[in-house]
């Protein structure tokens, strides 16, 4: 399960930090919201170096659609209703802004990542719900009209359109962006503390230090996995398929995404809360809807994303928290991470180079919206869901109940564990409890990966970390 991204291009690799460091800014991520971030500050004439666990967009950026536009959903009508009139053009304002600069950026380093514009629609059944969120988005300047037509297979009433937008290939334009940057690979952050970061084998003293690590890893302060939650979706990659001549969202839940990469089509869909999967065939949905809307086209790579999700909808970008004037976070991007990875770039750059964003108060992770109350009071009925499904949902399934190839929970001498069995019998154990906050760790038979249904962090069959907020394996033997 590799994405076309990652089989069409390899980045060089770095060396991991050893030693100790001192720079003026350090970026915590190295996917694109941390190479944009570390590219804009030091364009700007700062010392800044970028620390990666892994390897440069080996995380979220290496899975996503690529999509670079300010059509975010039906979220504009929302946005006026929500936030009034000046705060939601700060919000359209910002992303339009990002799509320009990016088309303005790869002209001007001749970056070669596949840019190409596009129209971003967003479809649905309601022609009505359209048309008032094409006039919502116009009223705050963007490029956006109602469209009678939309040219794909899903039975739609219309779609709103976005024209100017655009797609690329994010991993090229990350390996020509990260050439001239100090980046660490291999090099996990285990403790902040003030300047400090805290490495295997280092430390870095940094003036500002700047989360864009997708989830940020610390509980207190921001208290952001309160805050948050995750969420997978699903991508085909076809060839034998048609051109579709845009972007296409699904403006209803449960709905399918569709853009081209050449001669391939991208067929997205089967969101769902990260850790709650239910039984999968995720994948053989998608597959079925390939084959009935596009007979004869063929399967060439198939692969997951997650994104993170915040209350009201809106991005956490800018100061970490109160007590930390001098941290900085990027976070909570939904399905538009190459929009808003810009966003947060410039954003950034502004505050920590002592300029005043006007895009700033929109983003600000301190807010507190009257609309975010129910978003949080959900995410935090499912944390406490989880926790208590660790202690009193018990089990009478044995390990030999188990069909070699998947995982499931299990009693182990009178204890609930997490078993994945290899083909040829052998068993894997796990601790199901999450080392983020406690909660039960669940079983992804479509990914065949152990996940938390509360905040999100994600393991291998075999117990080891895929992703956070969780920092550490999970595996029993």
């Amino acid at each position: 399960m590799e994405s076309i991204w990652s089989q069409s291009c390899t980045i060089p690799q770095r060396q991991p930090l050893t030693g100790d460091l001192e720079v003026e800014a350090a970026v915590i991520g190295g996917g694109m919201a941390g190479i944009l971030t570390a590219f804009l500050l030091q364009e700007a004439g700062c010392q800044v170096a970028v620390v990666e666990a892994g390897r440069i967009a080996s995380g979220q950026s290496r899975n996503t659609t690529a999509k670079i536009t300010a059509q975010h959903g039906m979220i504009y009508q929302k946005l006026l209703r929500t936030l009034g009139a000046e705060e939601a053009r700060q919000y359209a304002r910002a992303n339009q802004e990002a799509v320009q600069a990016y088309k303005a950026l790869i002209r001007e380093k001749q970056i070669p990542c596949d840019l190409e514009e596009r129209c971003a629609y967003v479809y649905g059944s309601d022609a009505q719900a359209l048309q008032e969120e094409a006039q919502a988005a116009a009223s705050l300047g963007l490029p956006a009209e109602y469209a009678h037509h939309v040219p794909i297979p899903v039975p739609a009433a219309g779609a709103v359109r976005f024209t100017g937008q655009a797609q690329f290939h994010p991993l090229k334009f990350l390996r020509h962006l990260s050439q001239g940057l100090t980046v660490y690979e291999h090099t996990p952050v285990q403790q902040v503390e003030e300047d400090r970061l805290m490495t295997p084998r280092g430390c870095i003293k940094a003036r500002h230090i700047v989360f864009a690590c997708h989830f940020p890893f610390l509980n207190v302060p921001g208290l952001y996995f309160a805050r948050l939650h995750q969420e997978r979706s699903y991508v085909l990659a076809l060839e034998g398929a048609p051109q579709v001549e845009g972007m296409y969202i699904s403006g209803e839940a449960g709905g399918w995404s569709f853009r081209n990469w050449g001669d391939l089509l991208l067929l997205g869909g089967e969101n769902h809360r990260t850790g709650e999967s239910g039984k999968g065939g995720r994948y053989e949905r998608l597959r079925q809807k390939a084959a009935e809307w596009f007979p004869g086209s063929r399967e060439v790579a198939c692969w997951s994303a997650q994104d993170c999700i915040t209350p009201d909808g809106i991005p956490y970008i800018g100061r970490y928290a109160a007590s930390r004037p001098n941290w900085y976070v990027a976070t909570g991007f939904q399905k538009w991470g190459m929009t808003t990875s810009m966003v947060s770039a410039t954003i950034l750059r502004d505050m920590i180079g002592g300029k005043e964003s006007p895009y700033a108060r929109v983003f600000a992770p301190d807010r507190l919206e009257t609309a975010a109350i129910p978003g949080m009071a959900a995410d935090g009925g499912k944390a406490v869901k989880g926790l208590a499904k660790r202690f009193f949902q018990m089990t009478t399934q044995a390990a030999e109940e188990i069909p070699p190839g998947e995982g499931g929970i299990v009693l182990w001498e009178g204890e609930k564990v997490g078993v994945y069995k290899d083909k040829d019998g052998s068993v894997h154990k796990v601790d199901i409890r999450c080392p983020h906050l406690g909660c039960q760790l669940e079983w992804n038979p479509d990914e065949q990966s152990w996940d938390c249904p509360c905040h999100g962090s994600r393991f291998d069959r075999y117990g080891r970390l895929i992703s956070g907020p969780a920092q550490e394996d999970i595996a029993l033997d």
